[in-house]
């Protein structure tokens, strides 16, 4: 990869991707193959927000490229509090090879990535899940091959996910549609900013507040939570505002009949996803959500290079 850091979709491009997914695939297929990849090198985990999937997958991947990882929770390092980010991130450069952050505001994160001379991953912020997008992508592709002219729909809140959904499909040729209610549409300086992607590459972005015409000829379908960490003061407003948006067997249907069914997880079901689509032959989200430890061993891989 060309760039030092993996804080935005926009950081690798459309090459990059397909090369990105091609290791990932490799090493998906045969993990002995790359055990002394990255050995000897040390990853450090910085957690301000709770995980299951990215600790899991980031610690066990480093670990299967023959490093080793650090958990650093919050009581840790208490960023911008205990410490500055600027002093976290040259104490670390000079003791690890590369960081993981995951984290709130997005500015903590590529203040990170500017002031450590090591690479810096997105783990996650309030903005961008770079790396969620990844293994949607690479799991898509898993299933429906070439990704050029497909269509994925995302119903729910336009949030971080929606965002790198929408700069990473872009860069494939993906056909990407968010149906949200309005006022709760994705930023519009990232819609723009995948449109310009989007004509390059052949794709359409679409944002709509109609779910089932969003979903209309979908070749994938996703949904998110409704509240994201931060906005539990939100959830039962929140709850009734999408519950319209709410993925179920009658909205599916919509899609094309071997639609796929995708979500970032944790799922809330009863809410954005029944379970009658969760666990449906549809559903891949446990397939995607093992991709995120293949596609972030392919990344690490890269970025210590």
């Amino acid at each position: 990869m060309e760039a030092l850091d993996f804080i935005s979709a926009q950081d690798i491009t459309t090459e990059e991707l397909h090369a990105l997914f091609e290791l990932a695939k490799d090493m998906k297929a045969d993990r002995k193959k790359y055990l002394r990849s990255c050995e000897g090198m040390s990853l450090a985990m910085i957690f301000e927000k709770p995980s299951l999937r990215t600790r899991v997958t980031f610690d066990v991947g480093i670990q299967q490229l023959g490093g080793s990882g650090i958990f650093l929770g919050p009581g840790d390092i208490n960023l911008g509090k205990r410490e500055s980010v600027f002093d976290v991130a040259k104490n670390l450069e000079r003791m690890v090879d590369i960081i993981m952050i995951r984290t709130f505001a997005h500015s903590i994160c590529t203040d990170m990535a500017d002031y450590a001379k090591i690479p810096v991953i997105n783990g996650l912020t309030d903005f961008e899940h770079p790396c969620q997008a990844l293994a949607d992508f690479f799991t898509m592709w898993e299933i429906k091959g070439d990704l050029k002219g497909k269509k994925l729909t995302y119903v729910g809140d336009g949030n971080n996910v929606a965002h790198s959904l929408l700069l990473t499909g872009a860069r494939l040729g993906v056909n990407v549609t968010v149906a949200t209610p309005k006022g709760y549409e994705p930023k519009q300086e990232v819609v723009e900013r995948a449109k310009k992607d989007a004509e390059a590459f052949g794709a359409q972005i679409e944002v709509t507040n109609d779910a089932a015409a969003g979903v209309a000829g979908a070749d994938a379908v996703y949904t998110d939570i409704w509240a994201s960490m931060g906005q539990e003061s939100e959830a039962a407003e929140r709850k009734k505002i999408f519950s319209p948006y709410q993925v179920n067997e009658a909205l599916m249907t919509k899609a094309k009949p071997d639609a796929i069914f995708l979500h970032c997880l944790p799922a809330h079901r009863g809410e954005e996803v029944t379970d009658e689509v969760i666990d449906s032959k549809q559903s891949v989200v446990f397939q995607e959500a093992e991709n995120r430890l293949h596609v972030q061993k392919a990344l690490m891989h890269e970025l210590l290079r």
